[in-house]
C-alpha cells in the first residue's frame, strides 16, 4: 500500500515562499484563483463563540490530512478547518484506489493514513504556515479575513479515544508549545524573520466526534462526556444519514432522486443510532455542555454506507461510502428534522454535497461550519472555493446584505434571525428535495475519455490531474520539446559497438510528474484524466528521499540525491535500477551489469567503461535520467524536488 510521507518543515517553508515569489502561486494553486476576502463584506461567523472569517472549511478527509492540503484550503477561503479524523488504529491497510468521483462520489477511506504523532505534527505545521502566510500575503488579505479555527476530529470508540496515543494527540493539539519550538528551529535561515512570529500554542480547542462504523449511542454519549469533562473541549457530534430510517432514506434515495442502483443494506440501519436515540442524547449532552460552560452541536452528516457495486474499487470490498449530490438531499432533510425538534439555537454544522450552487443556500440556514470534500475533488480542486464566494457575494449584494446575519434575515424576509433560519430551512429542504440537479439522471455521466493511453512522457497536457489531487502530488516538469537518438551499446571483441535504434521524442509544452511521498494512490487523477492509465501510475514518479525510493521497490520512479561533490539521479525503470551523475561534462552511468562514462554530445564516440558479457547498455535510460534531473532542479519553477535543495 502506498504510504504518505510528510515533507520536512524546512522544505515546506522554502517551497511555499519561493513559489509565491517566483510563480505567484502556492502549492500549485495560482494566487489569482484564491479568495482573500471582499472589502465591504463581513463573511465572519461564530463557532463555539470564536470568530472565523468565513463559515467554509474542508471536511475531515483528504483535503485536511497534510500540511500543504490545509494551506491550500485556507488559500481558497476556508476558515474553519475540520482536521482529518484520527483514531488509535493508525496503521490501517486501505485498499486502492479508494476514491471514485466518476459520477456522484464514493470512497472506501477511513481515518488518517499517518501515524498519530505525524498527524499532530502536520496540523501544527499547517497552523504555523498559515501564520506565515498572514504576514506574507498581508497586502492581499482583506482586513479581518485571517481569523481561522482548527477543529479536531476523532473516532470511533471510547477505549481508543482514552488510549495513551490519542490522549497525547489531544493534549498536543491543545498545547503544542514544545512541537512549535522544534518546528520553529527548522525554518530556513533565509526566512528567519518568520521564526520570530508568535505562533499560538493552542492549535485547537474544539472537536468533532465521528460516530461512524456502528458506534453505539450510549458509547457516543460517554465519549462526548469524556471529551467535555476531561479536556474542556467544545464538541460536535457528527451523525449518520441513517437517522432518517430505512423507509425515508430509501424513498428519498431510490424513489425521489432515482438512484435505483444504490442499495442501503438493512444491517446499516440496525447497527446505527436511531432518530429517537439521537434526540435523547443530543438533549442530554446539550444540557451537560451548558453546565460545563463548553460548546455543543451536531454535524450532518457522515457519508452513507451502501453496498459495493461497480468495478472501480477492489472486489474484496463489500461496502462503499456515498457522498455528493444524493447525500446533500438526505442530510438537508435531517437538518429540517433537527430544526423542528430543537429549534434554531442548536448549532448545526454541515457537510454533504456542497458546491458553488448551494453554498449560499446552506449559509442562509445558519449552518456553521459548512464543510466540503466531494466538490473539491473535481477539476480545479481548491480553486473551486473562490466560485462559492463569488456566487454568495452576488446574492448578498442583491439583498443589500453586508454580513452573514443580514444575508440570513434578508433571505428569510424578516428581521428576527431565528425566524429567518426556520423559514429558510423549511423552504430550502423542500426545494432541494425536488431539485432535479440532485437526481440520478443529472449525475450519471462520467468524465470524458478520448481513447488514448498515457505513456511515461507526452500527454495532452490538460493539467487536470494537478488540481484534482488533494495532496498536490502531481506537478509540471518543464522539459523542452526535444528529439534524442536512442543509442544502444555493447562490448564486442573488447571494443564498444553502438547503434541507433529509434529516438526519444518529447513533443508537449511540459511533462506531468508525480511526487510519490504525497501520493496515496487514491485514483482521483485517473478519473479526470482524459487518457487511460492514470497519471499516478504511468507518469514519472519522484521520491523525496533515498529511503522512500528503496522502501517502494515495487514502483518505478526517480530520486535525486546530493552530496558535496555531485548530484546523482537514481531511476527505477521497468523494475531495473540505474544511476546517473555528471562530472567534468561526462555522464557516469551505471546499472545491473555495467558501469560506463560518456558525453551526451557524442555518446557513440566517447563511451568507456565495463559491461558484463552479453549486456546491452541502453543509453536511453541515461537520457531520461538526465532530462528529469535537469527539469526537476530547474529553479525557474518551484516543486517538491528543488525546494528541498
Amino acid at each position: 500500500m502506498a504510504e504518505l510521507k510528510p515533507m520536512p518543515m524546512a522544505t515546506l517553508v522554502r517551497r511555499m515562499m519561493r513559489e509565491i515569489d517566483r510563480c505567484d502561486s502556492c502549492f500549485d494553486l495560482p494566487l489569482g484563483r484564491c479568495f482573500f476576502g471582499s472589502p465591504g463584506h463581513d463573511l465572519s461567523v461564530r463557532f463555539h463563540g470564536r470568530r472565523a472569517s468565513t463559515p467554509l472549511g474542508p471536511a475531515a478527509g483528504p483535503h485536511s490530512q497534510m500540511a500543504q492540503n490545509i494551506v491550500l484550503a485556507w488559500l481558497g477561503g476556508s476558515r474553519i478547518i475540520e482536521l482529518k479524523t484520527v483514531q488509535v488504529n493508525d496503521r490501517l491497510e486501505i485498499p486502492r484506489p479508494c476514491i471514485d468521483m466518476r459520477t456522484v462520489g464514493y470512497n472506501i477511506e477511513w481515518s488518517q493514513e499517518l501515524r498519530l504523532a505525524e498527524s499532530a505534527e502536520e496540523y501544527v505545521k499547517a497552523a504555523m504556515l498559515i501564520e506565515m502566510l498572514k504576514v506574507k500575503l498581508a497586502d492581499r488579505l482583506t482586513p479581518g479575513f485571517d481569523d481561522t479555527i482548527f477543529d479536531m476530529s476523532v473516532g470511533y470508540d471510547l477505549k481508543g479515544i482514552q488510549s495513551p496515543t490519542v490522549s497525547a494527540f489531544l493534549e498536543t493539539m491543545q498545547d503544542a508549545s514544545s512541537l512549535i519550538e522544534q518546528l520553529r528551529s527548522q525554518i530556513p535561515q533565509e526566512y528567519s524573520g518568520f521564526a520570530d512570529l508568535d505562533f499560538p500554542s493552542a492549535v485547537s480547542r474544539s472537536l468533532t466526534l465521528s460516530t461512524f462504523h456502528g458506534c453505539p449511542p450510549d458509547e457516543i454519549e460517554r465519549i462526548l462526556e469524556h471529551l467535555m469533562q476531561r479536556y474542556s473541549l467544545d464538541v460536535v457530534v457528527k451523525l449518520n444519514p441513517t437517522l432518517l430510517g430505512p423507509v425515508e432514506t430509501r424513498r428519498l434515495l431510490n424513489d425521489v432522486m432515482g438512484y435505483t442502483s444504490i442499495h442501503v443494506p438493512d444491517a446499516v440501519f440496525q447497527n446505527d443510532t436511531t432518530w429517537e436515540q439521537a434526540v435523547g442524547f443530543v438533549g442530554r449532552l446539550d444540557a451537560l455542555a451548558d453546565r460545563l460552560g463548553v460548546g455543543f452541536g451536531v454535524k450532518l452528516s457522515n457519508t452513507l454506507c451502501v453496498e459495493h457495486h461497480g468495478d472501480f474499487f477492489p472486489s474484496s470490498e463489500s461496502q462503499q461510502y456515498l457522498s455528493g449530490q444524493p447525500l446533500h438531499v438526505l442530510a438537508m432533510n435531517l437538518v429540517g428534522r433537527f430544526r423542528k425538534a430543537f429549534g434554531p439555537k442548536l448549532p448545526i454544522s454541515f457537510s454533504a454535497g456542497i458546491d458553488s450552487h448551494n453554498f449560499a443556500d446552506a449559509v442562509a440556514l445558519g449552518l456553521t461550519p459548512i464543510t466540503v470534500c466531494t466538490d473539491l475533488l473535481r477539476p480545479k480542486g481548491y480553486a473551486r472555493q473562490a466560485v462559492y464566494f463569488a456566487s454568495m457575494l452576488k446574492q448578498m449584494d442583491e439583498l443589500g446584505a453586508t454580513t452573514i446575519e443580514a444575508f440570513i434575515t434578508g433571505r428569510g424576509g424578516c428581521s428576527d434571525i431565528n425566524d429567518a433560519i426556520l423559514g429558510n430551512t423549511e423552504r430550502y429542504v423542500q426545494r432541494a428535495t425536488a431539485d432535479p440537479r440532485y437526481s440520478s439522471p443529472s449525475n450519471s455521466k462520467p468524465p470524458k475519455k478520448i481513447g488514448s493511453s498515457l505513456e511515461l512522457f507526452n500527454c495532452i497536457t490538460c493539467d487536470k490531474c494537478i488540481p484534482v489531487c488533494p495532496n498536490d502530488a502531481n506537478f509540471r516538469l518543464m522539459i523542452p520539446t526535444t528529439r534524442v537518438p536512442r543509442v544502444v551499446c555493447r562490448v564486442e571483441d573488447g571494443s564498444w559497438v553502438c547503434e541507433e535504434v529509434g529516438e526519444v521524442e518529447l513533443t508537449t509544452k511540459h511533462q506531468i510528474a508525480n511526487y510519490a511521498d504525497f501520493c496515496n494512490e487514491c485514483g482521483n487523477c485517473d478519473v479526470f484524466c482524459p487518457e487511460d492509465g492514470g497519471p499516478y501510475v504511468i507518469k514519472p514518479r519522484f521520491f523525496g528521499s533515498i529511503e522512500s525510493f528503496h522502501e517502494s521497490s515495487q514502483l518505478d520512479g526517480f530520486v535525486i540525491t546530493h552530496n558535496a561533490q555531485r548530484i546523482e539521479a537514481l531511476g527505477r525503470i521497468d523494475g531495473r535500477v540505474f544511476s546517473l551523475s555528471i562530472e567534468n561534462d561526462l555522464a557516469l552511468f551505471s546499472g545491473d551489469g555495467f558501469e560506463v562514462s560518456f558525453s551526451f554530445e557524442d555518446p557513440k564516440g566517447t563511451i568507456r567503461g565495463r559491461a558484463d558479457e552479453g549486456t546491452a547498455v541502453d543509453l536511453t535510460y541515461a537520457v531520461i535520467l538526465n532530462l528529469v534531473q535537469r527539469a526537476a532542479l530547474d529553479d525557474s519553477t518551484v516543486n517538491c524536488i528543488n525546494a528541498a535543495q
